[in-house]
């Protein structure tokens, strides 16, 4: 048997003094958003009425800056660090986290902030027991993570990325890695017509950019995290789901 290694970097995560601040929250603030504290981070609630963002959500398309979910990547032998059997391209919904498999040796589980501590400790005991090499490292910070929802989402994707969200093709619980507005990044299929992206954090403010302007040509707009519906209660996906008009399999188009 190989010693096992295990590594949490837990200087990523915020700390007890000072609150955590999005990437994007220089477009959030300037967009009106209302921000409160919660589990150490400066987070954007609302930007107006909770109730409008939610009919908006409904009938074109919000996004919402929830960078500050936990965020932590694992490395090693991904079973015996999670106790699930992971399926490539699908995420697992248990705990309260999301478990999404990057390969057979990498994932990444993303869950509640409230929980990201405890979570990582878990983990971190896991796999200093797992066989080989393992790690549990905390990105919570490097990472920055939108939700995308409501019936134009898929519309609104299609303006940065070539990931296909057709759900005959990622339907719910997919996870998809690939290219995000350029650049690395990854999208989850939580629910109908809901999205979470993951992408780097250096790229905050290109992003919201990027998404805003992509989501306002189609009547949508920010939104807070008190609009979006828990997880537990969204629908199961609708039978024969029919592709949407600018579905995700459209390039990317050419930089200027």
């Amino acid at each position: 048997m190989s010693a096992a290694a295990a590594s949490a970097l837990a200087f990523l995560s915020p700390g007890p003094g000072a609150a955590a601040k999005s990437p994007m929250e220089p477009g959030t603030v300037a967009a009106g958003a209302t921000i409160e504290q919660r589990d150490g981070w400066d987070v954007a609630t609302a930007f107006g009425d909770p109730e409008a963002e939610r009919a908006l959500c409904a009938s074109s398309v919000g996004f919402a800056d929830v960078s500050h979910l936990g965020k932590l990547e694992l490395q090693g032998d991904i079973s015996a660090i999670t106790g699930h059997d992971l399926e490539l391209g699908r995420a697992l919904r248990a705990d309260g986290a999301w478990w999404c498999p990057y390969s057979a040796e990498r994932a990444v589980v993303l869950c509640e902030s409230g929980d990201t501590a405890a979570l990582r400790d878990r983990l971190t005991a896991s796999a200093a027991g797992a066989d080989g090499l393992a790690s549990v490292i905390d990105t919570t910070t490097s990472q920055g993570a939108m939700t995308i929802v409501g019936p134009l989402a898929r519309e609104t994707f299609a303006r940065f990325t070539a990931i296909d969200l057709r759900s005959t093709v990622t339907p719910v619980h997919a996870f998809r890695p690939g290219s995000v507005a350029r650049t690395g990044g990854a999208i989850l299929c939580e629910a109908p017509d809901r999205y979470l992206m993951l992408f780097g954090a250096a790229l905050g403010q290109y992003v919201w950019t990027l998404v805003a302007d992509a989501a306002g040509h189609l009547g949508g707009g920010p939104v807070g995290v008190d609009a979006l519906n828990p997880l537990d209660a969204a629908a199961p996906p609708a039978a024969n789901d029919p592709p949407a008009a600018g579905d995700g399999s459209r390039p990317e188009a050419p930089d200027a």
